[in-house]
C-alpha cells in the first residue's frame, strides 16, 4: 500500500506531464509488462517462435476474458513451436 506522501508526489509529477508524455509513459509501461511476461513464458516453455510468444503473452494479459481467451487459444492452435 502506498503512503499518502508517495501518492501525493506521484500525482504531482503526473499532473505536470503533457498528454504526449502521459501516452509515452503508458506505452513504456505496457512494453515493460509485455517484456516481463515474455521472459516468464520463455522461462516456462523455453525458446518458442516469435508468433507463439506473442500469443502466449496475450493469453497471460487477456486470458481472464473468456472471449479473448478463446480467440487467443484458436490462434495458438495454429502456431507451431
Amino acid at each position: 500500500m502506498t503512503t499518502p506522501l508517495v501518492e501525493q508526489l506521484y500525482r504531482e509529477r503526473m499532473d505536470v506531464l503533457s498528454p504526449q508524455e502521459r501516452i509515452a509513459r503508458c506505452a513504456a509501461l505496457l512494453k515493460w509488462s509485455r517484456d516481463l511476461l515474455a521472459r516468464q513464458v520463455i522461462a516456462e516453455l523455453g525458446e518458442v517462435s516469435e508468433t507463439r510468444l506473442k500469443w502466449e503473452v496475450a493469453k497471460r494479459m487477456y486470458g481472464a476474458d473468456p472471449v479473448a481467451r478463446a480467440l487467443i487459444e484458436r490462434r495458438l492452435a495454429d502456431v507451431s513451436g
